[in-house]
């Protein structure tokens, strides 16, 4: 590749284009606005340094970017690059440019997933943006989270299994076929010729458990098989690192286990939860297509794929002529579904940090002010974020769960008076704490406050206290500056100021609803979370220029739509 600058739009092409668009169009006031947002040199790491010709990186990035501003697909907006005079004009291409092939954008994601560029997208928006003088370190932002459906097909435990051993036989048929035809027969082709959802599984539990085995023993065989092959010389050792054999290997870690009968025969065994105990949801593999995505569970919502968690500017700001400043994108960051909220939050801080190359005294685009909902903060990080990344966090704590906090009229822990500095607690009733322990809980340190048996046992309100059966309460509180940070916390969530500041958060929930209504973010395009990553970058960086649009045009991004009934004047009518 030959970095090159953008080429100035070509005089035909803009009459043409000014023609046809008197007011111009998204892609026409982008290009007008911004310039070359993309620039070639970028990706230079991106290209092999000989070899045929490259088509121009930034040019393909921003037809990438378009594409996501329409949900089109690739053979769409390679359509659109070839006949629509405004992409033309965007790109500062000729009337009779002859575009390129739908592939050549299949071809430049993998380039970038490849080179760990999956960031670029926004990264070099944000850079432009920020030159401008559109967003800024500091202020406020907001953040939330939302599923993302992975590209497969739910399968349930008897079809995963099935389906992982067809995968593999496919994977095999197309890198072996004379090998595997001497480890395989005929019954093998019928059982696994078609995929698992082209027939019906058996309806009785007793069939079902004995094709689970059947699939576990077919499994083992063909591992064995593999491994053997490579041993003996007979098939070449990247055999058994083939993507779906290494999905059979992993699932089979997961699903089954084998042991010596008490005849001496070997038994397969599907594990089970109850009994085994299978991986957490973290770990558990659930399709041999897809090694990343994973199932999880959000209050209602159950699904299969992944999580985005989206950071979005929400200033007051104002430009020199009085407009709104567009509430920009600034991160998005996509995770395997089970991952909690609350793990991303220093992960999200980072990546605000290190844009715009470090930004302004190394903050990036860190903001001042963090509006989150429940499952981000915890009280550790209430306390680190402003000593790490000089972010206040403005987000209710998660309550205290513990029985007595539930049952709404028991002695909680805000009930008792820790008195650090003598290491010791008061109750209710006036009695001090018989012993403080330092210790370390769930990876935490914490302090354990115990009461003693003599003062609890014969006390008169013992039952709206413990109900522990070594008669006497218990206490495990977090160390003094986390506890003093998580209880301010607490008492401000009902202050009218922190109700007022925290009523923005909810606009985070209009930019994920606009994000799947016009880029499909909750739909996987690809599949592994590299390339869904790529494309929530993508879509980001479309949804700014959406904004950035509506900023140039002075229109907002969702007029208000009244009904004609909600119209009708009843109290006049009356």
């Amino acid at each position: 590749m030959e970095p090159l600058p953008w080429p100035e739009t070509p005089a035909l092409t803009v009459q043409v284009a000014r023609a046809s668009f008197p007011r111009g169009n998204l892609a026409m006031r982008i290009r007008d606005a911004l310039g070359e947002v993309y620039s070639d040199s970028r990706f230079v790491a991106v290209f092999a340094r000989s070899g045929r010709p490259a088509m121009s990186p930034g040019q393909l990035m921003m037809v990438t970017v378009l594409q996501f501003t329409e949900n089109l697909t690739d053979r769409q907006a390679a359509d659109a690059a070839r006949d629509r005079v405004s992409w033309k004009y965007a790109l500062g291409l000729e009337l009779d440019d002859p575009g390129f092939d739908a592939s050549v954008l299949s071809e430049f994601r993998s380039r970038l997933v490849t080179h760990d560029q999956t960031s670029a997208a926004l990264d070099l928006l944000l850079d432009k943006l920020f030159a401008l003088g559109l967003i800024a370190a500091g202020g406020k932002q907001r953040t939330d989270s939302t599923h993302v459906l992975a590209r497969i097909r739910v399968l349930n435990r008897l079809e995963l299994a099935g389906e992982t051993v067809r995968a593999a036989l496919e994977a095999l048929a197309v890198a072996a076929p004379a090998w595997l035809t001497r480890q395989i027969g005929a019954d093998w082709q019928t059982r696994y010729e078609a995929r698992v959802d082209g027939w019906r599984l058996p309806a009785s539990e007793a069939k079902r458990t004995a094709l689970a085995v059947r699939y576990g023993a077919d499994g083992y065989a063909l591992l064995e098989a593999i491994h053997g092959g490579v041993d003996a010389g007979e098939v070449p050792g990247w055999l058994a690192e083939l993507p779906a054999v290494e999905a059979l290997r992993r699932i089979w870690i997961q699903q089954y286990y084998r042991e010596v009968g008490i005849d001496g025969r070997e038994v397969i065994t599907r594990r089970e939860a109850s009994v085994h105990g299978l991986p957490p949801g973290l770990f558990r593999l659930i399709s041999p297509y897809d090694l990343d995505a994973r199932y999880s569970v959000k209050r209602d919502t159950r699904w299969a794929g992944y999580k985005v968690h989206v950071s979005e500017r929400c200033d007051a700001g104002f430009d020199e002529d009085g407009r709104d400043l567009p509430h920009v994108i600034t991160n998005v960051t996509t995770t395997q579904a089970a991952v909690p909220d609350q793990a991303m939050l220093e992960s999200i801080h980072r990546q605000l940090a290190g844009r715009l190359g470090g930004g302004p005294e190394g903050k990036g685009l860190l903001p001042a002010r963090h509006l989150l909902d429940s499952g981000y903060p915890s009280a550790r990080l209430v306390v680190s974020s402003p000593a790490d990344f000089g972010v206040e966090l403005i987000a209710p704590l998660i309550v205290d769960h513990s029985a007595q906090a539930k049952a709404g009229a028991r002695y909680d822990r805000s009930a008792f008076t820790i008195d650090w500095d003598n290491q010791r607690a008061i109750c209710p009733q006036g009695k001090a704490s018989a012993s403080w322990n330092p210790s370390r809980q769930r990876a935490a340190d914490a302090v354990v406050i115990a009461f003693a048996a003599t003062d609890c046992g014969p006390c008169p309100v013992r039952n709206l206290c413990t109900s522990s059966k070594r008669g006497r309460r218990r206490l495990s509180v977090p160390p003094r500056d986390i506890h003093d940070a998580q209880t301010r916390a607490r008492a401000n969530h009902n202050s009218e100021a922190f109700k007022t500041e925290y009523a923005a958060r909810a606009g985070v929930e209009a930019t994920i609803h606009q994000a799947v209504a016009v880029t499909g973010t909750r739909q996987a395009r690809y599949r592994g979370i590299h390339k869904t990553r790529l494309e929530h970058t993508i879509a980001a960086a479309a949804i700014n220029l959406v904004r950035l649009d509506a900023y140039l045009t002075g229109k907002p991004l969702d007029r208000g739509r009244t009904s004609h009934l909600a119209r009708l004047d009843f109290m006049a009518a009356a």
